[in-house]
């Protein structure tokens, strides 16, 4: 992995990459080192880029949200740290661009209730050229306090599809029986 450039507007250190060897021009990367997150005095130090990976390995189990793949890479340039694949995006955001995703923007929001995510901005909410929406950024997500903020309040108050109620009573049996429990203590037990 070679780091090509800090990402400007970030409150933690994080960097552009290109991973080789890979096609032809390698995979662009977003790298967040562990020593580059900026300390919060309510959430652990040198933790917040294992919850990007949480993050990411929940939303497999529920088919849901889009989040670009993301692993912890142990030796990279500025140590231990998050890897996900970056996202080509247009300039949309939710709160101009919403009303076409009702389905996806219910799956996002909960999300967030689910991993209790604490920072949910509309710029965390990427669309790509197809269309589809990419969530990013679950550093501050899995606290074991109430933690809950976000800008995606529509749907407060209405009752969950059933489909999507079925893809979290899944995803909870294999959080309770399956390895998705075991990589998630891995990442969030201090």
């Amino acid at each position: 992995m070679k780091v090509v450039g800090l990402l400007h507007g970030a409150s933690n250190y994080t960097f552009l990459a290109r991973l080789d060897p890979c096609p032809p021009s390698g995979l662009t990367a977003v790298y967040k080192p562990a020593r580059g997150e900026s300390p919060l005095w309510d959430f652990e130090a040198g933790s917040l880029y294992k919850r990007e990976v949480a993050a990411y390995e929940l939303s497999k189990a529920l088919g849901w949200p889009r989040i670009p793949p993301t692993v912890v890479r142990p030796k990279a340039p500025h140590g231990v740290g998050a890897v996900q694949l970056f996202i080509e995006a247009d300039s949309r955001h939710f709160l101009s661009s919403h009303a076409t995703k009702r389905e996806t923007w219910v799956r996002i929001a909960l999300f967030d209730v689910v991993t209790n995510n604490a920072d949910r901005k509309s710029g965390h909410c990427l669309f790509d050229s197809d269309d589809n929406v990419w969530v990013i950024d679950h550093g501050l997500t899995f606290h074991v306090d109430n933690k809950l903020r976000t800008v995606i309040w529509d749907f407060a108050g209405e009752p969950l599809p059933q489909d999507v109620c079925g893809d979290v009573e899944r995803a909870q049996v294999e959080l309770e029986t399956g390895p998705l429990g075991e990589t998630l203590r891995e990442l969030l037990d201090p």
